[in-house]
Protein backbone atom coordinates (compact mmCIF):
# COMPACT_ATOMS: atom_id res chain seq x y z
CA UNK A 1 0.00 0.00 0.00
CA UNK A 2 1.33 3.51 -1.40
CA UNK A 3 2.00 5.91 1.82
CA UNK A 4 0.24 8.66 1.94
CA UNK A 5 2.21 11.73 1.65
CA UNK A 6 0.34 15.26 2.72
CA UNK A 7 -0.09 18.29 0.08
CA UNK A 8 2.89 20.76 -0.39
CA UNK A 9 2.72 24.15 -1.04
CA UNK A 10 5.15 26.84 -2.05
CA UNK A 11 6.38 28.96 0.51
CA UNK A 12 7.33 32.18 -0.53
CA UNK A 13 7.39 34.33 -3.76
CA UNK A 14 4.70 35.00 -6.55
CA UNK A 15 3.30 31.29 -5.83
CA UNK A 16 3.66 31.46 -2.21
CA UNK A 17 0.65 29.65 -0.42
CA UNK A 18 -0.35 27.81 -3.55
CA UNK A 19 -0.26 23.85 -3.85
CA UNK A 20 1.87 21.42 -5.44
CA UNK A 21 1.13 17.57 -5.42
CA UNK A 22 3.99 14.76 -4.32
CA UNK A 23 4.97 11.76 -6.97
CA UNK A 24 2.29 9.08 -6.33
CA UNK A 25 3.60 6.42 -4.97
CA UNK A 26 6.98 5.80 -2.97
CA UNK A 27 9.31 6.12 -5.47
CA UNK A 28 10.54 9.66 -4.42
CA UNK A 29 11.16 10.91 -1.12
CA UNK A 30 9.69 14.78 -1.01
CA UNK A 31 11.54 17.42 0.49
CA UNK A 32 9.44 18.64 3.76
CA UNK A 33 7.77 22.35 3.35
CA UNK A 34 9.95 23.02 6.63
CA UNK A 35 13.34 21.90 5.35
CA UNK A 36 12.57 23.89 1.72
CA UNK A 37 11.98 26.54 4.03
CA UNK A 38 14.95 26.25 5.88
CA UNK A 39 17.16 25.97 2.77
CA UNK A 40 15.83 29.04 1.20
CA UNK A 41 16.38 30.92 4.33
CA UNK A 42 19.99 29.91 4.53
CA UNK A 43 20.78 30.78 0.09
CA UNK A 44 17.92 33.40 -0.51
CA UNK A 45 15.64 33.98 0.55
CA UNK A 46 14.87 35.64 -2.99
CA UNK A 47 16.34 35.97 -6.03
CA UNK A 48 17.39 38.58 -9.12
CA UNK A 49 17.29 36.03 -11.80
CA UNK A 50 19.35 33.05 -12.46
CA UNK A 51 19.13 29.95 -13.91
CA UNK A 52 18.91 26.67 -11.50
CA UNK A 53 19.15 22.85 -12.12
CA UNK A 54 16.74 20.69 -9.97
CA UNK A 55 18.61 17.30 -10.82
CA UNK A 56 16.22 14.57 -9.11
CA UNK A 57 13.62 16.53 -9.84
CA UNK A 58 10.79 14.67 -8.16
CA UNK A 59 7.70 16.49 -7.38
CA UNK A 60 9.83 19.43 -8.96
CA UNK A 61 8.87 21.36 -5.61
CA UNK A 62 12.83 22.53 -5.33
CA UNK A 63 13.01 24.37 -8.72
CA UNK A 64 9.55 25.34 -8.16
CA UNK A 65 10.35 27.26 -5.15
CA UNK A 66 13.21 28.87 -6.51
CA UNK A 67 11.19 30.03 -9.47
CA UNK A 68 8.45 31.66 -6.99
CA UNK A 69 11.37 33.21 -5.21
CA UNK A 70 12.55 35.00 -8.39
CA UNK A 71 14.81 32.74 -10.73
CA UNK A 72 14.26 33.30 -14.49
CA UNK A 73 14.83 29.59 -15.54
CA UNK A 74 14.96 26.18 -13.76
CA UNK A 75 16.17 22.71 -16.03
CA UNK A 76 14.55 19.95 -13.97
CA UNK A 77 15.06 16.29 -14.50
CA UNK A 78 14.53 12.58 -13.22
CA UNK A 79 14.08 9.61 -14.64
CA UNK A 80 10.75 8.47 -13.02
CA UNK A 81 8.11 8.95 -15.85
CA UNK A 82 5.68 9.62 -12.69
CA UNK A 83 7.90 12.39 -11.69
CA UNK A 84 8.10 13.71 -14.83
CA UNK A 85 4.41 13.98 -15.14
CA UNK A 86 4.25 15.35 -11.76
CA UNK A 87 6.44 17.91 -12.36
CA UNK A 88 4.99 19.21 -15.56
CA UNK A 89 1.24 19.35 -13.55
CA UNK A 90 3.17 21.12 -10.78
CA UNK A 91 4.39 23.86 -13.60
CA UNK A 92 0.80 24.20 -15.17
CA UNK A 93 -0.49 24.84 -11.67
CA UNK A 94 2.06 27.34 -10.83
CA UNK A 95 2.29 28.65 -14.27
CA UNK A 96 5.96 28.41 -14.91
CA UNK A 97 5.80 26.20 -17.69
CA UNK A 98 7.25 28.55 -19.75
CA UNK A 99 10.62 29.54 -17.45
CA UNK A 100 11.06 25.46 -17.30
CA UNK A 101 12.15 22.87 -19.27
CA UNK A 102 11.87 19.13 -17.98
CA UNK A 103 13.90 16.53 -19.15
CA UNK A 104 13.65 12.33 -18.40
CA UNK A 105 17.12 10.68 -18.09
CA UNK A 106 19.42 9.93 -15.40
CA UNK A 107 21.81 12.37 -14.01
CA UNK A 108 24.87 11.28 -15.57
CA UNK A 109 23.18 11.50 -19.01
CA UNK A 110 21.66 14.68 -17.83
CA UNK A 111 25.04 16.31 -16.90
CA UNK A 112 26.53 15.33 -20.16
CA UNK A 113 23.94 16.86 -22.13
CA UNK A 114 23.85 20.15 -20.03
CA UNK A 115 27.64 20.34 -21.00
CA UNK A 116 27.15 20.34 -24.61
CA UNK A 117 25.07 22.86 -24.32
CA UNK A 118 27.07 24.69 -22.75
CA UNK A 119 24.76 25.58 -19.95
CA UNK A 120 25.55 27.31 -16.82
CA UNK A 121 23.76 27.58 -13.30
CA UNK A 122 23.71 30.07 -10.76
CA UNK A 123 21.73 27.26 -8.35
CA UNK A 124 21.61 23.95 -8.34
CA UNK A 125 19.83 21.05 -6.28
CA UNK A 126 20.86 17.45 -5.58
CA UNK A 127 18.75 15.48 -3.60
CA UNK A 128 19.37 12.39 -4.54
CA UNK A 129 18.91 8.84 -3.43
CA UNK A 130 20.97 8.63 -0.44
CA UNK A 131 24.28 7.53 -2.01
CA UNK A 132 27.37 9.10 -1.34
CA UNK A 133 29.32 8.14 -4.47
CA UNK A 134 26.53 9.55 -6.41
CA UNK A 135 26.58 12.75 -4.57
CA UNK A 136 30.53 13.53 -5.26
CA UNK A 137 30.66 12.16 -8.79
CA UNK A 138 27.42 15.28 -9.35
CA UNK A 139 29.42 17.60 -7.66
CA UNK A 140 33.03 17.05 -9.46
CA UNK A 141 31.38 16.89 -12.84
CA UNK A 142 29.06 20.33 -11.67
CA UNK A 143 32.79 21.50 -12.14
CA UNK A 144 34.94 19.73 -14.83
CA UNK A 145 31.82 20.07 -17.04
CA UNK A 146 32.28 23.70 -16.30
CA UNK A 147 28.37 24.03 -15.45
CA UNK A 148 28.56 26.77 -12.84
CA UNK A 149 28.26 30.03 -12.57
CA UNK A 150 31.13 31.95 -10.07
CA UNK A 151 30.10 32.16 -6.92
CA UNK A 152 27.13 29.54 -7.82
CA UNK A 153 25.56 27.69 -4.79
CA UNK A 154 24.80 23.96 -4.59
CA UNK A 155 22.67 22.47 -2.34
CA UNK A 156 22.72 18.83 -1.07
CA UNK A 157 20.25 17.17 0.62
CA UNK A 158 21.25 14.09 2.07
CA UNK A 159 20.91 11.29 5.28
CA UNK A 160 22.79 12.89 8.61
CA UNK A 161 24.96 9.86 8.22
CA UNK A 162 26.17 10.75 4.94
CA UNK A 163 29.81 12.58 5.76
CA UNK A 164 30.61 14.78 3.06
CA UNK A 165 34.16 16.17 2.70
CA UNK A 166 34.67 20.45 2.78
CA UNK A 167 35.70 20.64 -0.39
CA UNK A 168 34.96 19.11 -3.81
CA UNK A 169 36.74 20.75 -6.49
CA UNK A 170 36.56 24.15 -6.95
CA UNK A 171 33.45 23.73 -4.46
CA UNK A 172 33.96 24.83 -0.78
CA UNK A 173 31.38 23.76 1.87
CA UNK A 174 30.19 27.08 3.41
CA UNK A 175 26.89 25.20 5.77
CA UNK A 176 25.45 22.22 7.31
CA UNK A 177 22.40 21.60 9.64
CA UNK A 178 20.25 18.86 10.02
CA UNK A 179 16.69 18.50 10.26
CA UNK A 180 14.51 16.23 12.56
CA UNK A 181 17.77 14.27 13.55
CA UNK A 182 18.38 12.43 9.92
CA UNK A 183 18.26 14.86 6.98
CA UNK A 184 21.22 16.62 6.44
CA UNK A 185 21.74 19.79 3.84
CA UNK A 186 25.04 20.94 3.05
CA UNK A 187 25.10 23.82 1.47
CA UNK A 188 28.70 24.59 -1.68
CA UNK A 189 29.76 27.62 -2.90
CA UNK A 190 31.15 27.38 -6.35
CA UNK A 191 34.85 30.13 -7.02
CA UNK A 192 35.75 29.85 -10.19
CA UNK A 193 39.31 29.04 -11.29
CA UNK A 194 41.40 31.83 -11.90
CA UNK A 195 42.95 32.03 -15.39
CA UNK A 196 46.70 32.56 -15.42
CA UNK A 197 47.65 35.39 -17.30
CA UNK A 198 50.26 34.82 -20.65
CA UNK A 199 53.76 36.51 -19.99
Amino acid sequence: MDKVVREMRIIAGECKGRHIKPVPGMSTRPTTDKVRESIYNMIGPFFDGGQALDLYGGSGALGIEALSRGMSKCIFVDRDSKAIETIKWNLEQTKFTGSAEVFRNDSKRALKALNKREMTFTLVLLDPPYHKEQILYDLEKLCTFELLEDKATIVVEHKKEVTLPEAVAELQMTRQETYSGKTTISIYTYEQPAVEKED
